[in-house]
């Protein structure tokens, strides 16, 4: 007789909950660049002990979201322009091959995906924007057949969200995002591969150059800041 098993309820990994909110907190902007964060506090905005968000906050540091903090806690880090170029270079090479290989199975992307974006950049949610951008991206990731191109593009995509963040915040054509992708997703459709290519690496070039621009304008902003304080207590 087979031995009787009792289905187990698996508990919630609490630091990968805790590292989740904080990193969707500091790409929506709701935790800015430069802000401190203590254990305590987010340990008691979010109902949990100080160990998992610890444990989250060891890992946001390694990944380069927060560095250390004179004092108590740490501090959101400023986005690295060098290295976003980068991650948008990396990101183009594997978007465009999945087209390509999506647009040979000749693949349809459900039309919810689509309209589950124009929905989110009509209103004010920034983490729902982002949610449908990466869903997106990702079901081009699937329908290509390859496994690998959304394994060695997810390491990259919690960069990327915040990156998405910063330009969304700000972009005043966000429904514009998904004309292009619905072009992309029509390409793929009509097993037009070179035409799914060509729109996909033209897509991530034009959202690398937004962030360009957008950190450009923030640069900007606190030089005049800078000069304004100084000016201040002359």
């Amino acid at each position: 007789m087979p031995a009787q098993l009792v289905s187990i309820e698996v508990a919630p990994d609490l630091v990968d909950q805790v590292y989740r909110a904080l990193l969707g907190a500091i790409s929506s902007g709701s935790l800015a660049p430069g802000e401190r964060i203590t254990q305590e506090d987010i340990a008691q905005r979010l109902s949990v002990s100080r160990q998992p968000v610890l444990q989250a906050l060891r890992l946001l540091k390694k990944d380069g979201f927060v560095h250390d903090a004179p004092g108590r806690g740490v501090l959101v880090a400023p986005l690295d322009a060098e290295g976003m170029r980068h991650i948008y270079q990396v990101r183009g090479v594997l978007d465009v091959l999945a087209a390509r290989l999506a647009a040979g199975q000749r693949f349809r992307i459900d039309p919810k995906l689509i309209e589950r974006g124009r929905r989110a950049a009509r209103g004010r949610n920034v983490e729902a924007m982002i949610d449908a951008d990466v869903a997106f991206h990702r079901a081009i990731y699937d329908a290509s057949g390859n496994p690998l191109i959304g394994q060695s593009a997810d390491p990259h995509w919690r960069h990327l969200r915040r990156a998405m963040g910063a330009v969304l915040q700000a972009e005043p054509q966000r429904e514009s995002l998904w004309d292009e992708h619905e072009a992309i997703a029509d390409a793929i459709a009509a097993g037009n591969a070179d035409r799914a290519a060509r729109l996909s690496e033209e897509h991530v070039a034009q959202a690398s150059e937004a962030l360009a621009r957008r950190l450009a304008e923030q640069q900007a902003r606190n030089a005049i800041d800078i000069a304004t304080h100084k000016g201040d207590k002359a």
